[in-house]
Order: C-alpha cells, then structure tokens, then sequence
C-alpha cells in the first residue's frame, strides 16, 4: 500500500474510533451536555483536521470573499464545525431515545407537504447537506411517513454499516446513488407509491452534471430532481431543518416548487435545476452556519 492509501486507511480508522467513542459517551451523558461536549469536539476537528478546516475556508472564500472578511469567515467556518459535532451527536443521542425526536423536531409549513401527497404521485423532498438533514427524515419516518433517501455510501465500509443500520432501525430507507440505473428504477418506484423521496442537490456532481450559477460560480449539479419530476409528475417540495436557539428544531416546508415546461427538454431541466440551486443558496446565505462548507462544491469546472 502505498503512503497516500496509508494514511487515508488510518484516518478513516481513527474517524470509525471516534465515532464509537461518541457512540458509547452518549449512553451516559444527560441530552443537556451534548452541547457543550460537541464545542469542545469541534474546537479540536477544527484544529487538528488541517485538509477540511482549508476546504471550508476555500469555500467561504469563493461564496463570500468579495462581501465578508476573513474575520468573518473564519468565524462561520468554525460555528459551522460546531454544529456538524453536534448534529453528529444529537443524532447518535436520539437514535437511542427516538421517543424524544418528536418533541425536539418541530414542523413548519407541513400543510404543504399535505398537500402535494394528497395529489397521489409522490413528492421528492428538495433539500442539501444542511442542518441535522438525518434527524429530517427520521422525525418524517416517526410521523408516519414512508420516506426513501438516496445517498452515496460512505468511504469507510465499517461506518457506512453503522449508519445503514441506524437509519433503517429509524425507518429510513437508503437508496444509494450507484449503480446509477438502479437508482433510478428504485426512485420511480418510490414516486410512483406516492411515498417521499429525499434528494440532496449541493454536491459536485462532476462531469455527469449540469452548470448552473451557485454563489455567483459556475457548478457542475445533478438533474435527478427535475428528470424524475417530469417523468414521473411528482411534485418537488423544498425543506429543510434549522436549528433554534433553544437546542430543538424545525423543519420548514416551502410551497411546492412548479416547474417551468419548455419546448426543448434540455433547457427545461437547466432551467428549474438553477431556480432549485437558487433557492438552496438562498438559504446558505440567510444560515451560513448550517451548510456543510467541507465539500468542494466547485471542483469540477466547464472546460473552457
């Protein structure tokens, strides 16, 4: 093995230790400490994990560098590393206490989710890598809803086990993004039982993608959202969980996205996959804090 596989296998170890650990403290410390024990977590993933720290503030810079100073996006970055450890815990807390999930996780804006299920053909549940976006679909699957999540399986097969096992044990079902064709067979399915299919559309999606502008850069973005919407009519339905100020949550639903129809079925799905874009960057700016700045978002570019 060479020295780069050697050191992405220990830290991909060290993260399946770490997760563990947090597994196992969870079980004996009162919901009220997580706060505080995901600060001190934080702190020290800021610190010690140099490759991420850099990837966020490269991409703060490329979102906000013309409109903040490097003050202020130091500070974003290192909140935002906050509230990723205490996702992470709160996560690994109420999955063990699921009994707590429904008075933690509030609802707004449900009566449009009502509404777009009452039509019989299934909703895709717009959103991006924001907030505690596991919690989402668990308080969904407690409330009654059958919702399917399409994710890409985590690098270190130790830890994406867990994680399987947790969801389901939640009632959330995976459907991994690979091999893309069953994906894609899984998904109409889903629709087609008008059931609630969670798609995340803020990662780099590659030469595979679509460019759309996002913080004002082009980035490569997938059309799985809009393709299925049009195959399928099911409605599209952006939400997404914000934090509060008093540790709980709340899940907001915005009115059911229409989609524009054009002649030409390329531009259609340029189109809407931009004004869906738009939308999440719109939340990014409003609670900068709560997206995931660790993901290169603009790698891929257009060739020129």
């Amino acid at each position: 093995m060479s020295f780069r596989g050697i050191t992405k296998a220990s830290r991909r170890l060290l993260g399946w230790i770490a997760i563990i650990f947090c597994s196992l403290i969870i079980r004996f410390i009162p919901y009220s400490l997580i706060s505080c024990l995901s600060k001190i977590i934080a702190e020290l993933g800021y610190y010690l994990a140099g490759r991420h720290r850099k990837i966020a503030l490269e991409s703060l810079k490329i979102a906000f560098g013309k409109e903040k100073g490097f003050s202020e996006i130091k500070r974003i970055a290192k909140k935002s590393f906050r509230l990723m450890a205490q996702n992470g815990l709160e996560f690994l807390f109420l999955i063990q206490n699921p009994k707590l999930i429904r008075s933690k996780v509030s609802f707004e804006g449900k009566e449009h989710l009502e509404k777009a299920l009452a039509k019989g053909r299934g909703v895709i549940l717009l959103t991006a890598h924001f907030g505690n976006f596991p919690l989402m679909m668990a308080r969904l699957s407690l409330e009654g809803y059958p919702i399917y999540g399409i994710m890409r399986r985590m690098r270190d097969e130790r830890t994406e086990k867990l994680f399987y096992s947790k969801r389901t044990h939640l009632g959330i079902n995976t459907i991994y993004s690979k091999p893309a064709k069953i994906c894609v067979e899984k998904s109409l399915r889903v629709l087609r039982e008008n059931k609630l299919l969670c798609i995340q559309l803020d990662q780099n999606f590659g030469t595979a993608g679509i460019f759309v502008d996002f913080f004002k850069r082009k980035a490569a973005t997938a059309t799985g959202p809009v393709v299925l919407a049009l195959r399928t009519k099911a409605s599209i339905l952006p939400c997404f969980i914000l934090h509060n100020q008093d540790s709980t949550y709340r899940i907001v639903f915005e009115p059911e996205y229409k989609i524009k129809l054009t002649k030409n079925f390329s531009e259609a799905v340029l189109i809407n996959i931009q004004e869906l874009t738009s939308l999440i960057e719109s939340y990014i700016r409003r609670y900068p804090e709560e997206w995931s700045w660790i993901h290169r978002r603009w790698k891929t570019q257009p060739s020129q």
